[in-house]
């Protein structure tokens, strides 16, 4: 059976080509994210393999299934680029890898916390220069310091266990409180105490209506003064022009972000020799207290690995009539 991948680089191509060996697929890597315009390549694949930033508007949906496409098979765990109304009109079902690598993710979003609070990357690009002095590099004990986690699935739970073996103190807020967490002495509150109680606060929740933005001017306000964000989930988390204000202010002391809400054109990609369009993101780049990665948490070998291997067996359960991993709209 012949499936389009869009937006694949070459991990995805080592990854998949070695999760397929089973299966015999027809793989066929596309390196242009999907939108109407390159909708047409999949012409004749049955099933569109998607990537986070790709384009499953109702449009291109409707171009997918003309084309002969039959299957969505997302290759992450989020699934809000997706149309799922449109998806279930046009009888395509979407399957998706609820579940890679928690541990890519989590340990991701400890890394951000550890170089902003150490100023590991001030402290690089000076050596690199010569510079071996120490001024502007004082950081903070970790050990018993409040960290907030919004949203507790497999990452989230992942990131507080983390967080209490350095001894933090742990705040939580999801809808499902987890027993073994609080077993391990974190405890969930409010949203609002999470935000003013907490010295580090790391997004891992889902992005959908009600999170849209749940970061934003009032609630970065409500924050201590100084406080650390890490978000590693989605980028329309956090209203990102409000973030600028508040690190001008000095009421956001440290800001890490490996998702970005207007990322689709700018990330995986090689924009070296190009001036950035985004005055946002130019605008934050220029934070010494800021560090942006390019959405790469999640690349780690074992979860490139699961990512291509639950995939694949989706597919295969859908080629067997049975559900696996389905999206419901």
């Amino acid at each position: 059976m012949r499936i389009t991948l869009f937006s694949s680089k070459p991990y995805d191509r080592d990854s998949f080509a070695t999760a397929n060996q089973p299966h015999g697929h027809e793989l066929h890597f596309l390196d242009a994210r999907l939108d109407a315009d390159t909708a047409a390549l999949a012409a004749g694949s049955a099933v569109v393999c998607a990537f986070v930033n790709d384009d499953l508007s109702a449009p291109v949906l409707e171009r997918l299934r003309a084309g002969g496409t039959r299957l969505l098979a997302l290759r992450s765990a989020g699934y809000n680029h997706v149309d799922l109304s449109a998806a279930q009109a046009l009888d395509l079902p979407v399957v998706r890898v609820p579940a890679y690598s928690p541990h890519a993710v989590a340990e991701h979003a400890v890394a951000l916390v550890l170089a902003l609070n150490r100023r590991l990357h001030r402290a690089f690009n000076r050596t690199r220069e010569g510079d071996f002095s120490l001024h502007g590099l004082t950081g903070f004990d970790l050990h018993g310091k409040c960290v907030g986690v919004v949203g507790c699935g497999q990452i989230g739970a992942v990131f507080a266990r983390i967080m209490l073996g350095f001894g933090c103190r742990v705040r939580l807020h999801d809808p499902q409180p987890d027993a073994a967490l609080e077993a391990l002495g974190a405890r969930f509150v409010a949203l609002d105490e999470l935000l003013a109680s907490s010295d580090i606060i790391s997004l891992h929740c889902p992005l959908n209506p009600a999170t849209r933005h749940l970061i934003d001017g009032a609630s970065l306000q409500r924050m201590k003064r100084g406080a650390m964000l890490i978000n590693t989930g989605r980028g329309a988390l956090v209203d990102t022009p409000a973030l600028i204000d508040a690190l001008k202010s000095g009421q956001l002391g440290y800001l890490g972000l490996d998702v970005y809400e207007e990322e689709a054109d700018l990330f995986f990609e090689d924009r070296s020799d190009l001036p950035l369009q985004d005055d946002v993101l130019a605008r934050l780049l220029t934070f010494p207290n800021v560090i942006v990665t390019a959405h790469q948490a999640f690349l780690t070998r074992e979860a490139l690995a699961a990512i291509a291997t639950t995939t694949l067996d989706n597919i295969a359960a859908w080629q067997a009539g049975r559900a696996a991993n389905r999206v419901q709209a």
